[in-house]
Parts: C-alpha cells; sequence; structure tokens
C-alpha cells in the first residue's frame, strides 16, 4: 500500500487545524486542545531562548575577536559587520517576537472552535516569525564564519 500524500497535511487551516484537535480530543476536548498548544508554545520559547544564547554568545566573541579578525582585509570586515548586523536583528526580533508572551488564557472565542481557532491562528504567526529568527541568525553566523575563514586565509 502506497503511503498517503500527507503534505496537504502541513498547509490547512487554522480552522480546519482547530477543528480536527477538538475531534482528536474526544471528551474534555478544549482542555486537551488547548494543553496541546500550550507544549507547542513551549517548544517555541525554548528554541527561541536557545537561539538567544547562540546571539549573545556570537556578539560576546565579536567583541574579543572581531578588532583582529576585521583587521585582516576588507572581505573579513565587511562579512564581520553583516554577520554583527544579521545577529543583532535576529536578537532584536527574538525578544520582541518569538519571546513576547500572550497567554493561551487571555484568547476569547465564541465557541470552542472558534477560541482554539484563534489560538491556532496565533501559533502559525508566532512559527512564521521563528523562522525569520532563524533565517536573520543564520545569515549572521554564516557572515560571521567567513570573516573568520578569511582571518585564517589572509590575517597575519
Amino acid at each position: 500500500m502506497a503511503n498517503p500524500d500527507l503534505s496537504s497535511d502541513l498547509h490547512n487551516s487554522p480552522e480546519a487545524e482547530a477543528k480536527q484537535l477538538l475531534a482528536v480530543q474526544g471528551e474534555g476536548a478544549l482542555k486537551g486542545a488547548t494543553a496541546i498548544l500550550m507544549q507547542q508554545f513551549t517548544v517555541l520559547q525554548t528554541r527561541a531562548q536557545m537561539m538567544l544564547t547562540i546571539t549573545t554568545l556570537t556578539l560576546t566573541i565579536t567583541g574579543f575577536s572581531g578588532p583582529k579578525i576585521a583587521a585582516s582585509g576588507l572581505f573579513a570586515q565587511g562579512a564581520m559587520v553583516a554577520g554583527i548586523l544579521a545577529t543583532l536583528a535576529s536578537t532584536l526580533l527574538i525578544l520582541g517576537g518569538s519571546l513576547r508572551i500572550r497567554w493561551v488564557t487571555q484568547f476569547k472565542g465564541t465557541d470552542d472552535l472558534d477560541l482554539v481557532t484563534r489560538v491556532v491562528h496565533y501559533r502559525n504567526k508566532k512559527t512564521k516569525l521563528f523562522f525569520a529568527e532563524i533565517c536573520l541568525l543564520v545569515a549572521g553566523l554564516s557572515s560571521y564564519v567567513a570573516s573568520v575563514v578569511a582571518y585564517f586565509l589572509y590575517g597575519q
């Protein structure tokens, strides 16, 4: 038997996902659905904290080694500046985005489906923001590593 195509499941609307979540939970559906969503928010929060640690380490290390690396040439300087700016942008986005708190109990809905749909929609927005934070961090770290490589190749 062939595997079903699950790619369409990844693009369900928030309402469709909320309906499915409530249906799967059965008795006490709202409580179970919100518990699952709260776990998902915890995953986002934990990963954002890990990324914040990485950005902090990157910016701190740059303070110590940055001037020497930048002195190795124009490319290293440009890559270092781009890396610092992208990493800083990622840090600011993490602080103002993924780590910003909105409690599940603050959401209001006309019924259970509406409430869960609103929370799923909010989770989806946070997930998209998290992706942007990761992209900025990867760009920043890549530029930083490029400056270090340039230092190793052309430094004094």
